[in-house]
């Protein structure tokens, strides 16, 4: 039983990699990442995807294994939809900070005696005084992506899988692991992302602007795929 547990959360580890790097995770998270320029900061997005995709699995996994719930398929293709949708918005809003001409400027902030330079995109219709170090919108952007991937696509398979595993406490240790695996992928992931995009920063403006240019078109383009595919030929849209 030991090594029958201990393989299942191997696997479950396995998977929860795998699932960090599906490919409307990969472009929803580009699009953040294309707006900070320092590793520590991109790998900041990737470990707060995988928090808050880990939140929504533990949430459903507490019902399916507590409450033996089950997530109707309507339910299911209706959130998938959504991740087209906030694809969409999150490639329409990079492409419409490069529009109207975003640019990148470096802020010092003070902490205590310590002082730290702050890199971010700036509009120019934005007051300098509106900055403030740690938005807690920008900050709280990943995570909230990564509640809706959460629920939708892949992760329906591990669902599946808690509703055969025989123990509550295996099966949110489970979730645990999947969620390590992911939060893992992902971070690793974000500063893979990132290295063009501060490498190109400071010297190479017009190759970084090509590089979020890139992340924004794929971003809305599987986007609109997805909710054709979902709303079309999946029939979510038909009454």
């Amino acid at each position: 039983m030991e090594l029958t547990s201990l393989s299942l959360l191997g696997l479950g580890f396995v998977f929860g990699l795998k699932h960090a790097l599906d490919a409307d995770h990969v472009v929803a998270v580009s699009t953040i990442v294309s707006e900070r320029r320092s590793l520590l900061s991109s790998s900041l997005v990737g470990m707060l995807w995988g928090a808050g995709h880990t939140a929504a699995l533990l949430v459903a996994g507490l019902g399916v294994l507590v409450l033996r719930l089950q997530i109707p398929e309507r339910v299911a293709l209706g959130m998938e939809f959504g991740v087209g949708i906030m694809l969409v918005v999150l490639g329409g809003n990079l492409l419409w900070k490069l529009w109207r001409g975003g640019t990148l400027h470096v802020h010092a902030h003070a902490h205590g005696s310590r002082l730290h330079i702050h890199p971010h995109i700036h509009m120019p219709h934005e007051a300098e005084a509106a900055h403030t170090h740690h938005n807690w919108v920008t900050q709280g952007r990943p995570f909230v992506v990564g509640l809706v991937h959460g629920m939708a696509g892949s992760a329906a398979l591990m669902l599946l899988v808690l509703s055969t595993i025989p123990s509550p406490w295996l099966g949110v240790l489970y979730i645990l692991v999947f969620g390590v695996g992911s939060i893992g992928g992902m971070l690793a992931m974000s500063a893979a992302i990132s290295l063009p995009l501060v490498f190109t920063a400071q010297r190479f403006h017009r190759a970084n602007a090509l590089l979020r240019l890139t992340a924004g078109l794929a971003s809305v383009t599987l986007g609109l795929v997805l909710m054709w595919e979902i709303g079309v030929h999946e029939g979510l849209l038909r009454l």
